[in-house]
């Protein structure tokens, strides 16, 4: 296996973000979201949003973060303050997906382990991450890496889609 370089996102990576935003989708969540709205997904709308994101981010975000490997995206994970009420001093993770052809290789571990790196830098004692109900590949490797469920839960409304979500958090070292 080739080594893996996480590093800040640049606007160039739009494309392979988006590409990597749209499988993971497409197959993490296959079951869980409608079919519809999994095959609506557009590689060229989501490469838009990113690099608006990259240029513009929330004022909350601290990083979007890459992994790559052979000098090719095949992760991702954005994160800063948080953006809940009852969490704003914590950190929180807004995102974190990986290629299906990554998954289990390390990717993934490498950007959590980047980002809570960071938000601990931040002053962040506290991270926190929402999990889809039902992904349970999700909620066994966050399980993996000390992220715990908390009992929170929350319904977020997006257009056509409603996506229920339950709270995972974890104590960062200083």
């Amino acid at each position: 296996m080739t080594h893996l370089v996480v590093r800040e996102a640049l606007i160039d990576d739009a494309e392979e973000v988006a590409s990597v935003h749209v499988r993971s989708w497409r197959a993490a969540y296959r079951g869980l979201i409608d079919q519809k709205i999994l095959d609506g997904l557009s590689i060229p709308d989501r490469a838009a949003a990113w690099r608006g994101f990259v240029v513009e981010p929330l004022p909350t975000t601290l990083a979007l973060l890459v992994a790559v490997r052979d000098g090719t995206v095949v992760g991702w994970t954005s994160f800063g303050s948080g953006r809940d009420e009852d969490g704003s001093a914590d950190g929180e993770i807004y995102g974190i997906y990986a290629d299906p052809a990554a998954w289990s290789s390390g990717v993934g571990q490498a950007l959590l382990a980047a980002a809570e790196e960071r938000l601990a830098n931040a002053g962040h004692s506290r991270a926190y991450l929402w999990v889809l109900d039902g992904n349970d590949r999700a909620d066994a490797f966050y399980g993996r890496h000390g992220w715990a469920a908390d009992g929170v839960t929350k319904i977020e409304e997006r257009p056509g889609l409603t996506l229920a979500e339950h709270r995972r958090v974890k104590m960062l070292r200083h």
